[in-house]
């Protein structure tokens, strides 16, 4: 197992200690389970207590034993009930306890109840905001599993031109791909933290099927398999001179890399040609003017202005209803800050990792656009994805 090294784990906490006291939060309870393994570096079953002040205490229900090979918190015990957490809680911490944070963005409202009678006369606050606000920036530890990530998806993406064939399903097609990553090394689950959102490693779609509208909150949707699994990859079979869009998310030791390419089987159209060379110009637009210090907001509002400069605003990020980013972090989730969109509030800063899809959907016909990832750096993006950006047309 590749734990995550007790200096790292011990670096964030005090991170989060300094945010509970800038913002009077005696503790913090920690339930979900990204913020989990962040902060202790364990996927298993537990709670982490972390007091203002002090050493943080890890309880786990299941497993106990796989918690203790996994987390390099000092003090960890096993809990059967939440009258024990309360227990261990009372226990080790002898501070006050008057503001207690939890994730309340993804807490479920009975799991909530439940922690307001365990700890009565506690005032319940919502810490979710604090700990995407310190996710959002990247250390050293973890921008290098996401560059290895992203390795990860190039060779992915080199080996298209192996599997791709003429009248195989996207769902055929997908399967392979997702049998390299799991050949590799990819947990397979791709975590969301957006409410009733779910991810199958991302999107394989081709033609038409790239313009099908659907609850998914990227640009592309498409109708997937059933109407309870209403995107990606569907049935349809792959054609030649149509536009075959691969969007997956690369994942090493939780963390995961956001990449998107075109492929054609014959030549494409040339409306396709013109539409993907304005997507890369945005990208390579924002790669340049983002800096230390920008609004992410700014780099929004140019893409918005280069694709009506080219009479292609219609269909711009999604059809019938655009999405108002044009990039989003991610780490351990797909979805985290900074969101480079409409009214965002975030400015960018060095360690943060931000993923740039500017995309143009066609109705009837599919989607040309580009993804790629990138790192801030002191000098500005860096990129993370190397494969060719090129619209890859294949024989």
């Amino acid at each position: 197992m590749n734990s995550t090294p007790k200096e790292e784990i011990q670096a964030r906490i005090v991170g989060l200690q300094v945010l509970l006291a800038e913002n009077n939060l005696d503790a913090a309870l920690i339930v979900q389970r990204a913020d989990l393994f962040y902060y202790s570096g364990t996927g298993q079953d537990a709670h982490l207590f972390v007091p203002v002040e002090g050493l943080p205490l890890l309880l786990v229900r299941k497993s106990f034993e796989r918690a203790l090979e996994d987390s390099p918190i000092s003090d960890i015990r096993e809990v059967k009930t939440l009258g024990q957490l309360k227990q261990a809680v009372d226990s080790a911490h002898t501070g006050k306890n008057n503001a207690l944070g939890m994730e309340l963005d993804v807490l479920p409202v009975n799991n909530f109840r439940l922690y307001e009678d365990l700890f009565p006369g506690t005032e319940i606050k919502d810490v979710s905001p604090l700990i995407k606000w310190q996710r959002m920036v990247k250390s050293a530890y973890e921008i290098e599993k996401i560059r290895r990530a992203a390795l990860l998806n190039d060779e992915l993406f080199s080996n298209v031109r192996c599997l791709l064939r003429e009248d195989m399903s996207e769902m055929e097609f997908a399967g392979l791909l997702e049998a390299f990553y799991r050949k590799k090394g990819h947990q397979g689950h791709v975590r969301v933290r957006s409410f009733n959102q779910e991810v199958f490693y991302g999107h394989v779609m081709s033609g038409a099927n790239l313009a099908v509208p659907s609850c998914s909150v990227g640009p592309t949707g498409g109708p997937g398999p059933n109407a309870s699994m209403p995107q990606g990859a569907g049935l349809k079979a792959i054609r030649k001179h149509e536009p075959i869009s691969i969007d997956y998310v690369g994942i090493v030791d939780g963390y995961m890399v956001d990449q998107a390419r075109t492929f054609f089987l014959g030549d494409p159209p040339e409306k396709f040609l013109r539409a993907h060379e304005v997507a890369l110009s945005i990208q390579n637009t924002l790669a340049r003017q983002g800096a230390p210090g920008g609004a992410a907001e700014d780099l929004y509002n140019i893409a918005v202005e280069m694709a009506e400069q080219a009479d292609l605003s219609d269909g711009f990020q999604g059809y019938p209803q655009p999405v108002p980013f044009i990039g989003h972090g991610f780490g351990l989730e797909l979805d985290e800050f900074p969101i480079i969109g409409r009214k965002s509030p975030h400015v960018l800063q060095p360690g943060m990792v931000v993923a740039f899809e500017p995309k143009f959907i066609m109705p009837g016909e599919g989607l040309a656009g580009i993804e790629n990832s990138f790192v801030m750096t002191m000098e500005g993006f860096s990129k993370l994805t190397h494969f060719d950006d090129a619209i890859q047309v294949l024989s």
